[in-house]
């Protein structure tokens, strides 16, 4: 079949550009051909400007229905300029369909986030006018997000209930985790399926190699310190400080660590607790100075990096660009206490490298990855707000808990290597590209039935 992969963007590093070309991949390994369909240039078979999240309109449209409606003169002409921005992008969107003989369209967010009114309502019109198949991957929904929750007229209101998902038999509702599955049903009465984030179990394991074994010492870490590495973009839902804080007990322990690693490498007195940050700074607010400022009382060596890491491995010259996989392979334990995520792509990267971690239960969690039977140093599932800021905090037995049982991992290989390999294991069986094609298969099928 020829199918249709829809986004506002595509070939970026959000969890929804990633999570498409997973899908892509897997499709393509199951005979199908794909079309990515999305507002970026030079990037995927089909370009329709005005889906993407930069143009003008895009944001105009989106100003005045969730903040402030003071571009028009009354909401009759909002009406019209959303309805006349939806019939272009519907013309798009039918030739493109025609022309390349789509048959299934799988719309990413698009009828879910509430972002894009006339994106949404052309998706719609063509979907029920060609009777076209679809596949609402639904990653993140309106309700989710305060500011989306807030429409500022009454036509925005009709949008959001009429479209957000639309009401189609030809439309098979996907979400990537359970809360999303029963809230979806609650709110607008849709079954759907949920399909969690996977991951490629199957390529080559990150190890050592001629391109990465110069990155330690261009971090200026030597060959026997320690490594916690941070994976994450760097925003405050990540809450990162607890793990700062955790790094910083586990630094003030340091004595526990002298002598045989769990990889056979000799701690010292003369070797360091270092903990990388490789990912984007992404705040509108101070959170990275308050992250510095966390980091100086708890005496933690942060090496700020993503000016040295890309999408990719890239060379030019002396001039090396390292992916995020080199950074797993100099880690030795992987940090990850968000406090809201989707899903985590984070911590399928860190089953697949390998390396232990520390998590902080968040909701999803819970629901659709603890009962899976990871084995993790877990910093609980309860958070208060820390005094005089926005940010997190856990209670300190939390804190110094996951110290001892990372410390005590660091020193017991066999131990590590068990956890490590279970996790792994368990990742492979439940959150692999196979899982994905097994579920792909079974909606797919559905369409004929």
């Amino acid at each position: 079949m020829n199918i249709g992969l829809a986004h506002f963007r595509v070939g970026e590093t959000d969890g929804v550009s990633l999570e498409m070309e997973k899908w892509r991949k897997v499709l393509e390994r199951m005979g199908h051909k794909v079309f990515f369909i999305s507002g970026t240039p030079n990037y995927g078979e089909i370009y329709i400007p005005e889906m993407s999240f930069h143009s003008e309109r895009f944001k105009k449209i989106e100003y005045n229905a969730y903040r402030e409606l003071k571009d028009y003169t009354n909401e009759e002409e909002f009406k019209k300029d959303i309805l006349s921005e939806a019939m272009i992008i519907e013309e798009k969107l039918t030739n493109a369909v025609e022309k390349n003989n789509i048959e299934v369209i799988v719309p990413n967010n698009i009828f879910s986030l509430g972002v894009a009114l006339p994106v949404a309502i052309a998706f719609a019109e063509v979907i029920k006018k060609l009777g076209l198949k679809a596949i609402a991957h639904n990653h993140d929904f309106y309700w989710e997000r305060t500011v989306l929750s807030k429409p500022t007229c009454s036509f925005v209101k009709e949008c959001l209930e009429k479209y957000y998902p639309p009401k189609d038999r030809n439309i098979k509702q996907v979400v990537i985790n359970e809360i999303a599955r029963k809230e979806l049903l609650k709110r607008k009465g849709l079954d759907s399926t949920v399909i969690p984030n996977v991951f490629d179990f199957e390529q080559p394991l990150w190890k050592p190699d001629e391109f990465n074994r110069d990155l330690r010492e261009k971090l200026g870490i030597s060959a026997n310190d320690i490594v916690f590495l941070q994976a994450t973009r760097v925003t405050d839902r990540k809450a990162i400080e607890l793990a700062i804080e955790v790094v910083g007990e586990v630094s003030r322990r340091r004595e526990e660590l002298y002598g045989t690693l769990y990889d056979g490498r000799k701690f010292t007195a003369d070797d360091r607790i270092v903990m990388l940050m490789p990912g984007l700074i992404e705040t509108a607010t101070n959170y990275d100075s308050f992250l510095r400022e966390i980091a100086a009382k708890e005496g933690v060596e942060v090496i700020w990096c993503n000016q040295i890491m890309g999408a990719g491995r890239q060379e030019h010259k002396d001039e090396k660009m390292y992916s995020l996989w080199d950074m797993y392979v100099v880690a030795d334990m992987i940090t990850y206490p968000s406090i809201l995520e989707g899903w985590g792509n984070q911590f399928l990267e860190a089953l697949f490298s390998k390396k232990n971690m520390i998590v902080f239960e968040y909701p999803v969690y819970l629901t659709d990855i603890k009962p899976l039977g990871f084995e993790v140093i877990s910093l609980g599932a309860q958070y208060a707000e820390r005094s005089g800021t926005s940010y997190v905090e856990i209670p300190r037995e939390k804190i110094v808990k996951a110290a001892k049982e990372a410390i005590e991992l660091l020193k017991n290989g066999k131990e590590y290597k068990r956890k490590a390999e279970k996790n792994f294991s368990i990742g492979q069986q439940h959150l692999s590209y196979r899982t994905l094609e097994e579920k792909l298969r079974k909606i797919i099928s559905s369409f004929n039935s």
